[in-house]
């Protein structure tokens, strides 16, 4: 399937955001993508639900192809919907939890987050997650993938730095420390470091696409909405744009670095040495504000495989307005406005 007829081969860069369950529509972005046959990823930057996506994605372009990479992806959301709330619960051995609502799942789990740490609620460092990854991602495929660059983003507890785990070293332990929650799980330990959820420091990370890629230009999926239009007056409602706004902070930090370099580029304001350091990446979105501002926090902790397709099904139709929109910009210029969009 393509847009518009046939394209001249065109690779991007992908940077995919962590959301929880809201990956799902992530799921659909790239089910879409991987219809462009023109269209290839020559890096791809993930965090927490963002690195799961790429790593299934590699595991199946190597075993199968871009439809092979379509039927994993798929695999993987059908067994995360196993987990539901009542999974979830099982975090807490012997608790009476038996609800399936998801608010009330997010309001149990945040009550003993509060008041208790994972290392004393789940003693045995119990992840359903591990089980998930080991017996849907080979790892030994996502290591040989030579399609695309992958870059998975933790954070180091001790140092407080963003760390970036790449191709050949990504196993099952890199992405669960770049989805570790602190409040719900015990810190990954690898190496003699620990880690916690990688969107601390990188929602993703954009900088190993400047440096350890071709393409200029970076499209960007994101999950956590920019802008709200009310302001938060709940309690869970102000929960939800803290949450937000924290994991949105490394990425609009790291856009306006890019707006301010390409502003120096474009006025050829740099010295030539200078100049020759630097290229314009060219940025686009495709969107949470749009497709996932009416979704609150607690939908991502509760993974019904309902509304996962609905989220698949939204990130495709947001992947085809995109394709329309911005695919014959690709290699020229920016698709979104950074300085409108995201920094004002």
């Amino acid at each position: 399937m393509t847009t518009r007829g046939a394209r001249d081969a065109k690779a991007i860069n992908l940077a995919l955001q962590g959301g929880g369950a809201h990956g799902a529509f992530t799921w659909g972005v790239l089910d879409r993508l991987l219809e462009e046959e023109w269209l290839s990823f020559d890096g791809i930057c993930g965090t927490s639900a963002g690195a799961m996506n790429a790593c299934v994605l590699a595991a199946g372009l190597v075993q199968g192809g871009r439809d092979g990479a379509r039927e994993k992806l798929e695999d993987f959301w059908r067994r995360i919907s196993r987990l539901g709330p009542r999974r979830l619960a099982d975090l807490v051995p012997g608790t009476p939890f038996r609800a399936v609502q998801r608010a009330l799942a997010h309001w149990w789990i945040d009550g003993v987050a509060r008041t208790m740490s994972p290392y004393q609620f789940n003693p045995l460092d119990v992840n359903p997650l591990r089980g998930i990854l080991a017996e849907t991602i080979d790892f030994e495929l996502v290591r040989a993938c030579t399609e695309a660059k992958l870059f998975v983003c933790a954070t180091n507890v001790r140092s407080g730095k963003v760390r970036i785990f790449e191709t050949a070293e990504i196993d099952v332990d890199h992405v669960l420390a770049s989805a570790c929650l602190p409040n719900l799980f015990r810190a990954v330990e690898i190496d003699g470091e620990h880690y916690w959820d990688g969107g601390y420091r990188g929602n993703p990370a954009l900088f190993p696409l400047f440096h350890r890629t071709r393409p200029n230009d970076v499209l960007l999926v994101l999950l956590n909405p920019i802008a709200r239009d009310r302001v938060p007056r709940t309690p869970v409602e102000i929960a939800d744009r803290i949450n937000e706004i924290t994991f949105n902070a490394p990425l609009l930090a790291e856009l306006r670095a890019i707006e301010f370099v390409g502003r120096l580029l474009d006025r050829e304001l740099l010295v030539p040495e200078a100049a020759r350091q630097y290229r314009k990446i060219l940025v686009h979105a495709i969107g949470a504000d749009a497709h996932l501002s009416e979704f609150g926090s607690a939908s991502k902790l509760a993974p019904e495989w309902r509304f996962l397709v609905e989220l698949r099904d939204r990130g495709r139709e947001a992947a085809s307005e995109w394709l329309e929109r911005a695919a014959p910009h690709l290699g020229q210029r920016s698709t979104v406005d950074l300085k409108a969009d995201f920094l004002d």
